[in-house]
């Protein structure tokens, strides 16, 4: 996962209305509704015995590593229409709000600098851009691609204003991110 994905699974995991199973024995227990044993235990390194025995209550603990695992597939999968619903409602109107520090360098006319910098932006995105990345990321697009979305939205919308302003600016690229937070 890169960083815009992980922006977006946090701002999904917010929005849950109820807390994911605690224990291992349910959380081993939800997820034997989407997967087998055998492919929890491929995705964790353990056995499809030990992966029973966590079900039944037989072992109450796992390693770190295993359990760490196992609640990051659970969170995954958790309240998957709660997400969708607040997707479709940031895709068609409400849009996304993007915080960010990062260098931002961008292609403008000659005479005008285009070093890139180091900013701290909280910008809102329209609905379009919300729509267009949670479609990249459905289709499994890398997260340059998803970089490349985002950084249009914060030429369009902060850098040009809506074309109010820096009308000769093609290309903004968003690079070096100390950090990427997404709300919706």
């Amino acid at each position: 996962m890169g960083e815009i994905d992980d922006a977006i699974e946090r701002a999904d995991q917010a929005a849950f209305t109820k807390d994911p199973p605690k224990t291992l024995k349910g959380q081993v227990g939800f997820l034997r509704k989407y997967l087998s044993a055998q492919e929890i235990a491929e995705a964790t390194g353990v056995t499809a015995d030990s992966v029973r025995r966590y079900r039944r209550g037989d072992r109450k603990h796992a390693r770190a590593d295993v359990a760490a695992k196992i609640e990051a597939m659970v969170r995954e999968r958790w309240q998957p229409l709660v997400r969708k619903r607040r997707q479709k409602k940031a895709a068609t109107t409400g849009g996304i709000t993007v915080e960010t520090r990062a260098r931002f360098g961008y292609t403008a006319p000659v005479g005008t600098t285009d070093d890139g910098r180091f900013r701290r932006l909280t910008v809102h995105l329209p609905a379009t851009y919300a729509q267009r990345l949670f479609d990249a990321r459905d289709t499994g697009a890398t997260d340059q691609d998803m970089r490349e979305i985002v950084a249009e939205g914060f030429k369009e919308v902060y850098f040009q204003d809506g074309g109010g302003r820096a009308t000769g600016l093609s290309e903004v690229q968003l690079t070096d991110i100390d950090y990427l937070d997404i709300e919706f």
